[in-house]
């Protein structure tokens, strides 16, 4: 299939007018990079294709690597986010799209301001990130933009990025998800696979995925229902649905497989870039400036532990343990007579 992929990314699309459905196509950026896309050359929006956004917050001085960048559309617009100080890597097989991002490297550079071009693209298979000039523990982030799902070994590309990330680095990647396994006669067809349906995680298969490659608690960011808006290919699909959806994947040994109580909390400072009011960890923390935020272990250490660490007031450690996070989804599974409510708070 990975011919295939190619073959229909680098010679049947010539733009992201050509999809066949609304599974690649992108949703309306946040304010603040809308100024940067506006910047980007005519030839690498065009030849854009991807499902979500993969710009996090905090970005200055950091370094990315971008798994199947394409005509390069975020790495350049990571590149602006990083500054001089940073650094954005591509990963592409396809050497149509590659050749977009190439030739207008020097513009980027002369758009956005920098001394030297802070972007380097390489040609490679995300399954084999081993095999590329790529050093273990050196990228503080990777990214994805609507690509795990066309590999056709996801368990080892998530294991590299694992090995790529520096301790307490992020994996925050965009992709398609659907609602049960997909059968293995549409994973066969090249169309489907193409448009980033067919080669789709079951989302709790992903789950177990990047859990057994060791990125403890994974948490979703956000999410939308994909429409496909084809007849005919909505046919084929039956009754699957299929969701676009971002994750993030802190890169911490330390986290727990289930949302523990430790009686900590943290205080947002309010200092992050364009999120002077709140800080949004994932769909279900989102932390108000100024406030005592009670959270469970995982959550305090996917933000002590991250470049988020200088952003927040801690307080509390782990010297006692006062069970299961109420709210987490799972409960006391054995029955004490009491009905006495237990006191919620606002993590997980």
């Amino acid at each position: 299939m990975r011919e295939e992929v190619q073959d229909y990314y680098g010679k049947q699309l010539s733009g992201s007018d050509d999809l066949q459905t609304n599974a690649c196509c992108d949703q309306a950026p946040p304010e603040h990079l809308k100024p940067l896309l506006a910047r980007l050359h005519d030839e690498v929006v065009t030849r854009y294709y991807g499902c979500g956004l993969v710009a996090p917050a905090a970005l200055e001085g950091m370094r990315i690597l971008d798994l199947g960048c394409g005509s390069g559309r975020d790495v350049y617009v990571l590149s602006a986010l990083v500054g001089d100080s940073g650094e954005v890597v591509g990963v592409d097989m396809t050497d149509e799209q590659l050749a977009v991002a190439t030739r207008h490297q020097e513009y980027h550079r002369r758009e956005f301001g920098h001394a030297r071009s802070n972007v380097r693209f390489l040609k490679g298979y995300i399954e084999e990130l081993d095999q590329l000039d790529l050093q273990d523990g050196y990228f503080d982030i990777v990214v994805s933009n609507c690509v795990i799902n066309l590999s056709t070994d996801k368990a080892k590309v998530i294991g590299d990025v694992k090995r790529l990330l520096k301790p307490g680095g992020e994996f925050y990647f965009s992709d398609v998800y659907a609602d049960r396994r997909v059968p293995a006669a549409l994973t066969a067809d090249p169309v489907l696979y193409g448009e980033c349906l067919s080669g789709a995680l079951y989302w709790n298969d992903f789950l177990n995925l990047a859990k057994g490659c060791g990125f403890g608690d994974p948490r979703l960011v956000e999410s939308r229902r994909l429409t496909i808006e084809n007849p005919a290919i909505e046919a084929k699909l039956g009754n699957i649905r299929f969701y676009s959806a971002t994750y993030r994947l802190f890169n911490i040994d330390a986290l727990e497989p289930a949302c523990e109580d430790y009686g900590q909390a943290v205080i947002y400072k309010g200092t992050v870039d364009h999120h002077p009011h709140s800080f949004v960890l994932d769909d279900h923390h989102v932390i108000e400036t100024g406030k005592v935020f009670p959270v469970c272990g995982n959550t305090w250490l996917m933000l002590a532990e991250s470049r988020f660490a200088d952003h927040f007031e801690f307080i509390g450690n782990f010297d006692s343990h006062f069970g299961i996070f109420e709210g987490c989804g799972l409960n006391v599974p054995f029955e004490d007579g009491s009905s006495d409510a237990a006191v919620g708070s606002s993590c997980c």
